[in-house]
């Protein structure tokens, strides 16, 4: 799924001018132009703190066990902690919801992609025990922000089909323009 809108199109602030004029060429953008509307999200901050949930933005604290545990919990594979550790080096943006009494993961979500045009948004988790409090529209929110801060003008995701249905309200579309996704599926030799 991609967040509707245009897709190919960067942000004015992003978008080169023509000029014929050198000095002209070297001219800082207004400070004006980089100035956005604070987000208005579902649950504030302060409204998750008080419920005793804290946001993440760093692996800092986070116990990989913890996290494969929440994987788990919602049908993923159990995953190697190394290997969910050098993807998380590879992460441009994360956040994520520990629980203060237990001090765990209970809400998770990642983006990769290329830091200027393209992200993709991946291992977006909430723990069953925690799910239908806002915890994953929080995540979602507060990460598709940040990636739009950045610049970020196309927003991917992948999704299981039964889910689909809790992005959509978040602006994310299926197929916009006719554009299809495809996978690489390595063809398995047959062993004589």
């Amino acid at each position: 799924m991609l967040l509707g809108g245009p897709i190919s199109t960067p942000p004015p602030s992003l978008r080169l001018r023509a000029t014929s004029n050198p000095q002209n060429a070297a001219a800082q953008p207004s400070q004006a132009s980089f100035q956005r509307q604070p987000p208005i999200y579902s649950i504030t901050d302060e409204d998750l703190q008080s419920k005793g949930f804290l946001l993440r933005r760093t692996p800092e604290g986070l116990n990989l066990d913890h996290l494969n545990s929440v994987f788990v919990a919602v049908g993923f594979p159990r995953r190697d902690t190394g290997k969910i550790e050098v993807a998380l080096r590879h992460t441009d943006a994360m956040l994520w919801v520990e629980y203060e009494k237990t001090r765990r993961p209970v809400a998770f979500a990642r983006a990769t992609g290329d830091g200027v045009f393209n992200a993709i948004i991946w291992d977006v988790v909430v723990d069953p025990t925690f799910q239908s409090l806002g915890l994953g529209k929080a995540v979602m929110e507060r990460l598709i922000e940040d990636l739009r801060r950045k610049g970020i003008c196309n927003i991917a995701l992948y999704s299981e089909p039964r889910v689909l249905g809790f992005y959509r309200p978040l602006g994310f579309v299926s197929d916009p323009d006719g554009i299809r996704g495809m996978v690489f599926v390595r063809k398995q030799r047959n062993k004589k």
